[in-house]
């Protein structure tokens, strides 16, 4: 039987992808566009209602990893859909169950651009879940650092201790953010 995405150990993740941070991109936001006009025209508004792009990628000032991190809403009856799974598997994404953890709810990821041979074409995360999951705080996140260069480059110099420190372990190096990224949303005005 072939061996799949799924089929890899944590260790095998860590050796074939290893943390590496670029200079901003500004093709990313490009690539995010159209992979979005992609997911719309082929699984459709009525399914996927928010799409964002958020993560590093997204925040035009700082280092990140060449990954587009996108944030998909979708209602509450399709979480853990196995027929919009599907419809994610035919466009060429692994799906993953995140979860849960740290008072946010379990939800489904997807990944693409990943290969077996530790090759990588452009790599997209999907994290979709519904708009009540904390996930979305990652959006206020990314807009505040959008608005504080400084905020943003003392986030930028976290990664970069980290992605030094941890570079083949992926869940250290996105723990080490959990404090900075804590800290940053209680900055925000309450509402």
């Amino acid at each position: 039987m072939k061996k799949t995405l799924l089929d890899l150990t944590k260790d095998e993740w860590n050796t074939l992808f290893p943390i590496a941070l670029e200079e901003h991109n500004p093709l990313w936001k490009q690539r995010f566009q159209e992979e979005k006009e992609l997911l719309l025209s082929k699984i459709g508004s009525s399914k996927l209602l928010r799409i964002e792009h958020f993560g590093s990628s997204s925040i035009p000032t700082i280092k990140s990893k060449p990954y587009i991190d996108i944030i998909i809403e979708i209602p509450e009856a399709l979480l853990f859909d196995e027929h919009l799974i599907a419809e994610f598997t035919m466009l060429g994404y692994t799906h993953f169950v995140v979860p849960e953890r740290e008072g946010i709810a379990a939800y489904s990821s997807f990944g693409k651009g990943y290969h077996l041979d530790g090759k990588k074409s452009q790599i997209f995360h999907i994290h979709m879940c519904p708009i009540h999951n904390a996930m979305w705080e990652q959006l206020k996140f990314r807009d505040y650092l959008i608005a504080n260069l400084t905020r943003a480059k003392a986030y930028e110099a976290l990664k970069i201790n980290l992605a030094a420190q941890f570079k083949n372990d992926r869940g250290a190096y996105v723990l080490g953010k959990t404090n900075f990224i804590k800290e940053t949303l209680a900055l925000l005005p309450k509402v």
